[in-house]
């Protein structure tokens, strides 16, 4: 995100010197030709530069929904977890009870006088 913020203000930046500078040199008189060319050169570096930031922008935006994507299973890997401890905390506790009363059943059998 700070790439893509960093390469916005650098386009503003770039865009507004380029506007201001052919307004500053411009002479009173000029050539058509020369008019005609330094025309095509702004517009080559206009679409040069729209180029690059469209670029940018995009290898930005693949960036983030890899990071999201990552984040993602992440939390799928951590919700997983969550739920095996519970199934194992589950069944160690319904394991111990059986225990318990198994142990309570014999304990019952040899405590019981025998006829």
């Amino acid at each position: 995100m700070n790439k893509l913020i960093a390469t916005l203000i650098a386009s503003l930046f770039a865009t507004a010197a380029f506007a201001q500078a052919p307004a500053a040199s411009a002479p009173a008189t000029t050539n058509p030709t020369v008019a005609k060319a330094q025309a095509k050169e702004a517009k080559t570096d206009a679409k040069a530069d729209a180029k690059e930031t469209k670029a940018v922008t995009k290898a930005d935006a693949k960036e983030a929904t890899k990071e999201a994507s990552a984040n993602q299973q992440v939390a799928s890997a951590q919700a997983d977890a969550k739920v095996a401890k519970v199934k194992a905390h589950s069944k160690a506790a319904t394991t111990k009870a059986k225990a318990a009363d198994k142990e309570a059943k014999t304990e019952a059998k040899e405590a019981a006088p025998a006829k």
